[in-house]
């Protein structure tokens, strides 16, 4: 089993709609994929979900349900319950009164899992935060603390016997996300072609190694023989362009120069290296268009965008966009797997 991580700390680029995109593609693909909702804003649970099953897991009566916005339960129930969010199995730490407590996948499809988030983890960050420095001691309570997410999706994976990983995080670089990407074995990166996602390579590159070397070095030796602490690897696999306008396949003018200086900035920042020329695409792994009304569409319908048919509203020439859209995801699943694979 590989895990990988879906991160940058600049938000609003498609980090959640990649990470369902791709683990519906590599489920298709035949690969049994487990996804792990770790940003405490919730987004990928509520992405996979139908309304009265947030409804019941986060038990939080549905504003969308009220205002016959969205249906009602179904005859038959839902594929969750309450009390299964990754906020639930880090309770007992966060309370004081035990160890992580397990929690159940929820099978979205033959082959694809959820382990649901929770708007309540935002609560764990603060005792994310005052442990930190005291698994540099070796301190187990501490470090039980710090390895949490990386026991509880263990477990998981290991129930349903998954063969990726794929990690949605927030987008910043506080104590919730260091636990988070310690617990991952690789790191995909979503940027967008602007200033921002630029800025955002130059912070997490350093700050990524970082807490590799400061996990690696200080902690790993002081923790107890067989006690299952992750290696913090973190090693980056490349990255993933977002939702660029496009005009016969390639981003508009506007975009390229911002385009040109990523590779440059992913190689200094990211890798620890002397940048690349500017035309070095070399991590690049894909470069992904704005697919505009099939976003909406896809969301109605608790779908992929590659999946929808029709009946979802996807007629005439929007089909072909759809088809499009499989194209592209396959080829990025694919290219993710053998990136994978390669590290």
């Amino acid at each position: 089993m590989t895990s990988v991580a879906l991160f940058n700390n600049k938000g609003g680029v498609g980090k959640t709609t990649l990470t369902y995109h791709l683990a519906h593609m590599l489920r298709r693909l035949g690969l049994r994929v487990l996804a792990v909702d770790l940003d405490p804003q919730a987004n990928l649970t509520a992405m996979c979900l139908d309304e009265y099953e947030i409804e019941e897991l986060w038990e939080n009566p549905s504003e969308l349900i009220a205002q016959g916005a969205a249906p009602r339960r179904p005859a038959g129930g839902g594929r969750v319950r309450a009390g299964q969010t990754i906020a639930d199995a880090v309770r007992p730490i966060l309370e004081g009164t035990g160890d992580i407590a397990r929690v159940e996948p929820a099978a979205l499809q033959p082959g694809l899992w959820l382990l649901p988030g929770s708007l309540d983890l935002s609560r764990f960050e603060d005792k994310l935060s005052s442990e930190w420095f005291k698994t540099f001691a070796g301190d187990i309570a501490a470090i039980r603390t710090t390895t949490a997410f990386h026991r509880i999706v263990d477990a998981a994976a290991d129930a349903v016997e998954a063969d990726i990983v794929l990690i949605d995080v927030g987008p910043n670089l506080g104590a919730i996300n260091r636990a988070a990407l310690i617990a991952a074995d690789t790191v995909l990166m979503p940027l967008a072609a602007d200033l921002f996602s630029l800025k955002g390579l130059s912070n997490l590159g350093p700050t990524l190694r970082e807490w590799r070397r400061d996990w690696q070095q200080l902690v790993l030796p002081r923790i107890p023989a067989g006690f299952p602490a992750p290696r913090a690897d973190m090693r980056p696999i490349g990255y993933v362009i977002m939702q660029p306008e496009m005009r016969l396949d390639r981003p508009v003018k506007a975009y390229e120069r911002w385009l040109e200086r990523i590779p440059g900035v992913y190689a200094a920042a990211v890798l620890g290296g002397r940048p690349p020329a500017a035309e070095d695409g070399a991590h690049r792994i894909a470069t992904l268009r704005n697919y505009r009304s099939l976003m909406p569409l896809s969301h109605d319908a608790r779908k992929p965008m590659f999946d929808l048919k029709p009946a979802d509203g996807a007629l005439g020439s929007t089909q072909k966009y759809v088809q499009t859209c499989f194209r592209e995801f396959r080829g990025l699943a694919e290219a993710v797997l053998d990136r994978v694979d390669k590290s």
